[in-house]
């Protein structure tokens, strides 16, 4: 081996990782050489090696080329793909004719039985019957007797003597006022002070001027109460109610053939108006199928010293007085 061929190896051992070399002994170097002139043979360093001066690295013979052979063919691996079986899709049923299918029949429904009819069940008898309001058999007397000593209400407290009404209970015509005052809480007898002479003055010039042959006593008088309110006051709602049953009671046993109403709290009374007494006034309403006029209270005539509101209170009692008495004349 040349020394270039050394030096080549000994690169090529070096390319390798290995860091040492070891020349054998002679004797050994030639035996080997006999036996393998072309190798050099490498030992493997040992775990610890002692520390020795690095040795000339010889030159090398450049190694001989190795032919390789060239690899067999790979065998290409063909695969063969099998066809899958699929199963054909079912075939849909044969239509049918609509003709043909059958129709489903509605249930018959049910047959209702009807209920047994119920038992009649006899009415029971009336343990007790409310008595009528205004009883069939009812007159003045009667009227004034249920009344008694009244206390059914407050007027009750402060008042002398009850005021029932006064005049023909056979007469056509009724006037309906408030309620007594001092004088007529005193005596008994409605409308009896001023108001009651300015009323009296109205009926009679008024009758006489007409040509109608009436006065006072021909016409019957009330009041809504009975009894005198304090100071003169108007008569509260549930004072009216109490009394008034009984005012109800002498009108429809009079059968009046008109009511002339004085003022607007028996016009409230009577007719349930809301209206105040200037519009009502000089019309007619009715009561139970009974004609009623509307016009000024006398006491308020004689606050309001005015010829107009008198001149409208004669003509309202003209119509009145002409309405009850022109037909029965």
């Amino acid at each position: 081996m040349t020394p270039e061929e050394k030096r080549r190896q000994l690169e090529f051992y070096q390319d390798l990782g290995f860091t040492f070399l070891f020349r054998r002994p002679a004797g050994e170097a030639a035996v080997a050489d006999a036996a393998a002139p072309d190798t050099v043979e490498v030992a493997t360093p040992p775990a610890a090696p002692p520390p020795a001066a690095p040795l000339s690295a010889p030159k090398l013979p450049a190694p001989e080329p190795v032919s390789i052979a060239p690899a067999a063919p790979v065998a290409k691996l063909v695969l063969a793909a099998t066809p899958l079986e699929v199963p054909p899709p079912a075939m849909p049923p044969p239509a049918v004719p609509v003709a043909s299918r059958a129709t489903p029949q509605p249930e018959p429904a049910p047959k209702l039985t009807p209920p047994p009819p119920l038992p009649l069940i006899e009415p029971m008898p009336e343990l007790y019957t409310l008595p009528p309001l205004e009883p069939a058999d009812d007159s003045m007397l009667k009227i004034r007797e249920d009344i008694g000593d009244c206390r059914r209400c407050r007027l009750c407290e402060g008042r002398n003597k009850i005021v029932f009404g006064s005049g023909n209970e056979q007469s056509p015509l009724v006037f309906v006022g408030e309620g007594p005052g001092a004088d007529e809480d005193q005596q008994g007898l409605p409308f009896v002070g001023r108001a009651g002479q300015l009323l009296t003055q109205m009926i009679e010039n008024t009758a006489a001027k007409e040509g109608i042959a009436i006065t006072r006593p021909d016409v019957y008088i009330c009041n809504v109460v009975k009894c005198r309110p304090p100071e003169n006051r108007t008569p509260q709602p549930d004072e009216m109610e109490i009394c008034g049953q009984f005012l109800s009671r002498q009108l429809t046993v009079m059968k009046p053939r008109a009511i002339c109403c004085l003022g607007g709290t028996a016009a409230k009374a009577l007719l349930n108006l809301k209206e105040g007494i200037t519009k009502a006034r000089g019309q007619w309403y009715k009561w139970r199928d009974v004609p009623v006029m509307v016009t000024y209270h006398p006491s308020y005539l004689l606050r309001n010293q005015s010829k107009e509101l008198r001149r409208e209170a004669w003509e309202d009692l003209k119509k009145v007085l002409h309405f009850v008495y022109d037909e029965a004349q």
